[in-house]
């Protein structure tokens, strides 16, 4: 005699619930489609009009726009991403200290967390416009909005690296008298430093596409440029000067991904060597973990 294996009954109502939830995410589908006053017609004539566009880019006129100095704006770009990414860093590292809940009080850190959320709620085209009656039009606009919403962004990446951290190096300094100031620098710096660095970088390489955007409304960068021969229908190039855009993109992608790489292992280091932190740490107590 043969013993038959069952299937595992399905809890009861489970499948009744897929299938609200199916029938739930359809009609938000189609209710969003019909919002976005999406056709058929429109969606079946895309491919022709994208392929007749696509067309009229090739060859990309590279020698007209390069006498335009587009190479120049691609770079300006990458500048307003760079200053903004250290404007992000520099303001984020010691608020992300006092916003961790393992090493600041409540009536510190909740304050700056909601400062954080505050920040990352807005979008850097949104900050791009406020500012630009400020500052004027260039790219002085694009950076700080790009520093002000890296802020937000790299403080929530730093808090959290900070709260997840061996909390043995802080006790053993504060076993030995240590202050605050102390337990920040010697336990807790060495700890997250590898990590929040390769953030840094990370943001960095989002911040060079959103540089690119941000010039479309006269914000400084590669933007202007291909907003500019898009409007006059001018596909050849624009085609150039998505082709400089992507390759530069793609290069600072490559290069800031290895840099991360090897940021991250540096930081682990061998089983067999110290680790930095600990080194410090017993510099300062006389305490090896």
């Amino acid at each position: 005699m043969t013993a038959t294996t069952q299937r595992p009954t399905p809890p009861r109502g489970a499948r009744e619930r897929r299938s609200a939830l199916a029938v739930v995410l359809v009609v938000a589908m189609v209710w969003s489609l019909s919002g976005l006053e999406v056709t058929l017609d429109r969606l079946l004539g895309a491919p022709g009009d994208a392929w007749a566009i696509l067309r009229q880019m090739v060859p990309p006129a590279f020698a007209r726009v390069y006498e335009r100095g587009a190479v120049g704006k691609v770079f300006e770009s990458v500048y307003i991403a760079w200053i903004g990414t250290v404007i992000g860093a520099v303001l984020s590292l010691p608020l992300a200290f006092m916003a961790a809940h393992n090493v600041a009080p409540v009536w510190i850190r909740v304050p700056i967390r909601q400062f954080f959320n505050a920040i990352r709620a807005v979008p850097e085209l949104i900050l791009a416009v406020i500012l630009i009656p400020i500052t004027g039009l260039g790219p002085w606009a694009g950076t700080l909005a790009i520093g002000i919403h890296s802020i937000g962004t790299l403080g929530k990446w730093a808090t959290e690296s900070i709260e997840s951290i061996d909390s043995g190096p802080i006790e053993a300094v504060e076993s030995t008298g240590g202050r605050w100031v102390s337990s920040m620098r010697w336990a807790v710096f060495p700890q997250v430093m590898s990590t929040i660095s390769s953030y840094w970088l990370f943001r960095f390489e989002i911040n060079v596409r959103a540089s690119a955007v941000l010039g479309m409304i006269g914000a400084g960068g590669v933007g202007s440029e291909l907003v500019s021969h898009l409007v006059f229908r001018d596909f050849p190039a624009a085609s150039a000067v998505l082709v400089f855009t992507i390759a530069v993109v793609l290069t600072i992608d490559t290069a800031s991904a290895a840099v991360r790489r090897r940021i991250i292992r540096g930081g682990v280091g061998r089983p067999d060597e110290p680790s930095r932190s600990g080194e410090a740490l017993a510099d300062l107590t006389g305490i090896r973990l």
